[in-house]
């Protein structure tokens, strides 16, 4: 079982990078969250790992903070979550965020991440709320985003990541389309306003 991996930073994607380990490539799949705190490509890095080992697949999953790491334990110990439902949940909203909205019961919020619908969110409320710890609980509570606009930011850089442009390049402008916006717009409103100041 592979705990950490300890090495030079190779490649680094939106949602995956390649860590050199004494001459090995590891292929790590990483949320946004974590893509965030990494360092220039060529710097030497330790990412926490969650060894995922099947019948048909061996894949390494790759997180910043044991925080992430623990949500993303507890996400596939939920019926009908694998890993990459739980990956993108990280990425829509932090593990900090993730453990609040739990807390709070707030299902609109949880259910607004990509591929988790309003009976996914009200499962995760109830199977997650009694195994998150009270040290958890009271650190989410305390520093808890009072404005949702961070996961609509988030899915909005994925969704830009995803059509070629560069990381750096999405956050801008989805950060400028985000300060254009109202609060009630969506993610598919922010995205085309990204791409209409874009073009």
């Amino acid at each position: 079982m592979i705990t950490y991996l300890d090495g030079k930073l190779d490649e680094k994607q939106a949602m995956r990078v390649v860590l050199d380990v004494a001459g090995v490539g590891y292929e790590v799949s990483i949320p946004l969250s974590s893509y965030d705190k990494l360092p220039a490509v060529g710097q030497s890095y330790r990412i926490l790992i969650h060894d995922h080992l099947r019948e048909d697949e061996h894949r390494l999953f790759g997180f910043a903070s044991e925080g992430e790491r623990k949500m993303f334990r507890l996400l596939l110990g939920i019926s009908g979550i694998g890993p990459k439902i739980a990956l993108s949940a990280l990425s829509g909203l932090s593990a900090r965020e993730l453990t609040a909205a739990v807390l709070g019961g707030d299902v609109k919020r949880l259910s607004s991440v990509s591929g988790i619908g309003k009976k996914m969110a009200e499962r995760m409320v109830v199977e997650l709320r009694d195994k998150i710890s009270e040290g958890d609980a009271m650190e989410a509570l305390a520093g808890a985003d009072p404005e949702p606009q961070d996961g609509r930011l988030r899915d909005a850089i994925m969704a830009l990541v995803s059509l070629g442009y560069k990381q750096e390049q999405a956050r801008k402008m989805a950060q400028a389309a985000l300060t254009r916006s109202g609060s009630e717009d969506d993610v598919e409103a922010i995205l085309r306003l990204a791409l209409t100041g874009a073009s």
